[in-house]
């Protein structure tokens, strides 16, 4: 059974930092994309960040330069490192991993067969 489990959510003050952590358990996903997602009340779920199979990441306009996404293949693991936060990033953070092989399309909710429960990030002005 596949599990993507979040960590590293919280409540931070505008332009602090946080780290987000997924790991995965039941298969690994070396030669899949892995992103994250969020979602904020009253808002559809979007797009934050990923990285591909081939290890190219891809960004949101609203969080290029302020987040980067690294992955971890040997433990089967996705961090997402934000920094200069700010109180619009307000929302649930979901971690997701393709379960096809050597997929581009990175930045579609529909490519992704996994999500992990969500972290809350909140974001204090």
């Amino acid at each position: 059974q596949v599990q993507l489990v979040e960590s590293g959510g919280g409540l931070v003050q505008a332009g602090g930092s946080l780290r987000l952590s997924c790991a995965a358990s039941g298969r690994t996903f070396r030669r899949s994309a892995m992103g994250w997602f969020r979602q904020a009340p009253g808002k559809q779920r979007e797009f934050v960040a990923a990285n591909s199979w081939s290890g190219t990441t891809y960004y949101a306009d609203s969080v290029k330069g302020r987040f980067t996404i690294s992955r971890d293949n040997a433990k089967n693991t996705v961090h997402l490192q934000m920094n200069s936060l700010k109180p619009e990033d307000t929302a649930v953070y979901y971690c997701a991993a393709d379960g096809s092989l050597y997929s581009d399309a990175v930045a579609a909710a529909r490519t992704y067969d996994y999500w992990g429960q969500g972290t809350q990030v909140t974001v204090s002005s």
